[in-house]
């Protein structure tokens, strides 16, 4: 069943502010997709204060996952969620016309946001083919931007990107942030008048861009410590700069050295910390990286010494 589109820019912005999970696509030892896995991180996610919840092509594993398993995935969040949160969908280097066919399907079942990939292999799009594109899937529905997308190509092309797009295309919401630094302190200048503005990753990432402009950012610890998200951002909304110093210096960095450390990586950790939660299981498809007994038992006493892990 779907259920209609009722889209309402203050609402979505409050929506976006705070602390929100990045979804991560759980799995089985054998592979496949485990959809109980995912109802448990979204149940675990609103019942913890989770006003938004998004997919990524990063987080969510796009990069393993079928067009069919996409879609899938995606259907199950809408409809687990039942409108408990704002459902960010997201696709994955999708050209035009596939990502208008995606956006209808995702506003179809009841999706409030699209995040737009677009795709620039060998450095082929121009700002304003991108913007082009933005603006096509934006008839369609609500969408939300990801600077990643202007990793490879620079600042300009990002900020001639925006700047088209703020004037040329309507239905544009949102924008998610992945490169950090000056860059996103700029782009939140040139964009949050109108749009909302999510910081992705750590929490030195957000209050990096938050005087500038930043309404929301992605917390890892909404999956594993919501306690500590919320403190980071109660510390954040009353100016409690020493609150948030210690935050950062006694959570977020210390877990982040510890699974960027592991084999695998920061997914390869943050998939195997959702086992020690009880949330999910710690696989993920082949030939990727899933920690081992050895290792897990590494990252448990690495989180019980930073204190995320009871």
């Amino acid at each position: 069943m779907t259920k209609p589109n009722n889209f309402c820019p203050a609402e979505t912005r409050a929506r976006l502010s705070g602390p929100m999970p990045s979804l991560k696509t759980p799995f089985l030892q054998d592979g496949s997709i485990d959809f109980n896995g995912l109802r448990r991180l979204i149940d675990y996610s609103i019942d913890h204060g989770s006003k938004a919840l998004m997919l990524t092509a990063g987080d969510s594993h796009y990069v393993a996952l079928s067009e069919r398993d996409i879609a899938e995935v995606t259907k199950v969040t809408v409809e687990h969620t039942a409108g408990r949160a704002l459902v960010i969908a997201a696709d994955r280097y999708y050209h035009t016309n596939q990502a208008v066919e995606f956006a209808r399907y995702v506003r179809d079942i009841g999706a409030d946001l699209l995040m737009v990939m677009p795709p620039d292999w060998g450095a082929s799009s121009t700002p304003q083919s991108f913007t082009d594109h933005y603006r096509t899937v934006a008839e369609v529905m609500p969408v939300m931007l990801v600077s990643n997308v202007f990793i490879a190509r620079g600042a300009k092309f990002g900020y001639d990107t925006l700047k088209l797009t703020l004037a040329q295309a309507k239905n544009v919401v949102a924008i998610k942030d992945d490169m950090c630094g000056e860059f996103a302190r700029k782009m939140s200048l040139l964009v949050q008048d109108q749009w909302a503005v999510v910081s992705g990753g750590q929490k030195q990432n957000h209050l990096n861009n938050h005087p500038y402009g930043c309404d929301g950012y992605l917390s890892t610890f909404m999956l594993l410590k919501p306690s500590i998200a919320h403190a980071y951002w109660q510390a954040i909304t009353t100016n409690n700069q020493p609150e948030v110093r210690r935050i950062i210096r006694d959570f977020d960095n210390p877990f982040f050295d510890l699974v960027m450390g592991l084999p695998g990586g920061f997914n390869a950790g943050i998939q195997a910390a959702l086992e020690l939660k009880g949330i999910a299981q710690r696989w993920r498809r082949k030939p990727y990286h899933s920690l081992t007994d050895a290792e897990m038992e590494g990252l448990s006493q690495g989180m019980k010494k930073i204190g995320i892990l009871d």
